[in-house]
């Protein structure tokens, strides 16, 4: 690799600082998504996230790159091989290629750096559509093939200056079109690979951790500044016009669909809070470096209105996206990069061109409306192929049977365990240690041969703080025995139990449960079934058994 003859030291530092961001943006989103599946999908939901970052990582390093940013092979449509593997970075990046103004001021590999985190984010936004149905070893190999086949060339389109849609004159700062609108468009094609969860759409699958969504959402949130900052590859006016741009725009969307949920729902969401700054922020993508400041206001708030009613799609498509990628990033990255052609503002950037509210007239609008309109079939068509070719070797789609509960089935163990009290047994009280004589609580006396009785309940996880005061308490009341566990159960009414995921009521015909089952002797049966009543437990739902223990069988 030739030395660059000016290598500019605040740049270069700023672009490897965007790198890490956009970096902590990919466990960002499996949080984001993690908190907002089943419990017993969490860990397979991270792990598909996770992953594409060892696995695209080296399709980038290997032949990604070169294909989206080596020499034009003389199409538009693609870079040639010369650069596989990174073994012979003769140049660095073009002069003028992407945004930058004058000469390129940072290491060739720092670029490549950069871009590597787009490549790895891109594809991992798809599994918030298709959560609890992937095979992990199907996913992987999609991720690999797609990252090749469908990402690179599209980066090559836009993001090359000798790209067919860059010389047409179609612009996208950040990945409007690269990254969400082609994510959003492989999307369409997995779920019709794919199909839908059993039951979908009469059974709904309430969040399992808020907080974790909301810590991720935090995380995008910060990671977006290098994901929309970064983009010009220098340190000066128009990053700084690209990060202040990306806040308000989430700020706008987050706003905007609080109102929208209070109007339709009567609720007001934190759940719907970085919904609508998610949206805002997949919006203003494509018009970061290219828009005042303004103008990333109006396009966060019209993000926050569209895509918020986009939360139907879904149903009136009749595809079971999750966790709403569709409303969220693809038609934001889609939105966004039409707004351009309105919003865009030479003022702000003089490589930008000025939309129609800036006297510019419907030029940038139509090339806008032919870039996505292209990603969108050529990301579709080739999505589908390579879902259709994966189902078709090893499987794509995980067996209905496995997938309310993937975490087992594909890492043998699970998110959240119930720290002490499944399975617990004892004589109706903790024991005392004998290594260190600590009292962890009074004994009982032993069983006095009293008839004893199997007491089963169900009872509502969310009136538990912690599964200890529950174990407590049931030995407290003279429980010798406790085994709790998962359950589903159907609510007592139709329509009874209904949630707000997500800017849409959902009726609940199956809910989740902690299935409670105590070992007691008769004259303790009264007291454990008013703890369990504490819990959620309805006596008119709970059984009471006469049993034989195994100790008493001849």
């Amino acid at each position: 690799m030739l030395a660059q003859d000016a290598v500019n030291s605040g740049d270069t530092a700023w672009v490897l600082v965007c790198t890490g961001l956009v970096l902590f943006m990919t466990p960002g989103l499996a949080a984001f998504y993690g908190g907002m599946v089943r419990t017993r999908n969490v860990l397979a939901m991270l792990q598909q996230n996770i992953v594409a970052l060892g696995v695209v990582s080296l399709t980038w390093v290997l032949v990604g790159y070169t294909i989206a940013f080596g020499d034009d092979a003389g199409t538009g449509l693609f870079g040639n091989l010369e650069l596989f593997g990174l073994t012979d970075l003769r140049v660095p990046p073009a002069p003028h290629l992407h945004v930058v103004a004058s000469q390129v001021t940072i290491p060739t590999l720092a670029f490549v750096a950069y871009q590597m985190m787009f490549a790895v984010i891109t594809p991992a936004l798809v599994t918030g559509a298709t959560a609890g149905r992937l095979k992990f070893a199907g996913w992987v190999a999609f991720l690999a093939i797609w990252s090749i086949v469908v990402y690179a060339p599209i980066a090559h389109w836009l993001w090359h200056p000798d790209g067919w849609l860059a010389r047409f004159g179609t612009q996208d700062w950040a990945g409007g079109m690269v990254v969400h609108a082609s994510a959003g468009a492989a999307v369409l094609a997995l779920l019709l690979v794919v199909g839908r969860r059993r039951n979908w759409p009469h059974t709904a699958a309430p969040p399992n951790s808020i907080p974790l969504t909301i810590l991720g959402a935090g995380i995008l949130w910060f990671g977006w500044f290098g994901f929309n900052g970064g983009d010009g590859l220098q340190a000066n006016g128009v990053a700084a016009q690209a990060v202040i741009n990306t806040h308000l725009a989430a700020a706008a969307g987050l706003l905007v669909w609080l109102v929208a949920e209070r109007v339709k729902d009567g609720h007001s969401t934190v759940v719907g809070s970085v919904s609508g700054a998610v949206a805002g922020l997949a919006t203003v993508t494509p018009a970061a470096g290219y828009v005042n400041a303004v103008s990333a206001i109006a396009i966060g708030a019209i993000a926050g209105i569209v895509c918020h009613t986009a939360l139907r799609l879904k149903y009136l498509l009749r595809l079971d996206d999750a966790l709403d990628v569709l409303a969220v990033h693809f038609v934001g990255g889609m939105l966004g990069s039409l707004l351009l052609g309105f919003f865009g503002n030479s003022g702000t950037n003089p490589l930008g061109k000025d939309g129609l509210f800036f006297g510019g007239g419907g030029s940038l609008l139509w090339h806008q409306i032919v870039g996505v309109v292209a990603v969108v079939a050529f990301s579709f068509v080739l999505s589908w192929a390579i879902a259709a070719a994966v189902q078709a070797v090893i499987g794509l789609r995980a067996p209905v049977d496995v997938q309310e509960n993937l975490d087992q089935t594909q890492q043998d163990t699970g998110a959240y365990h119930l720290s002490g009290v499944a399975g617990l047994s004892g004589t109706g009280g903790p024991q005392r240690r004998r290594d260190t004589g600590q009292d962890r609580g009074p004994e009982r006396p032993p069983r006095t041969g009293q008839q004893v009785r199997l007491v089963t309940a169900t009872v509502n996880p969310t009136l538990l703080p912690t599964t200890r005061e529950l174990r407590d308490a049931l030995l407290g009341a003279g429980a010798t025995s406790i085994v709790v566990s998962d359950a589903t159960v159907s609510t007592a009414e139709p329509g009874g139990a209904r949630s707000l995921p997500r800017g849409y009521w959902q009726d609940q015909d199956l809910v989740d449960r902690a299935r409670v089952e105590v070992m007691v002797e008769q004259t303790a049966v009264s007291a454990v079934l008013d703890v369990l009543s504490r819990y959620g437990a309805d006596r008119s739902e709970s059984f009471v058994q006469d049993v034989q223990l195994a100790t008493d069988v001849r």
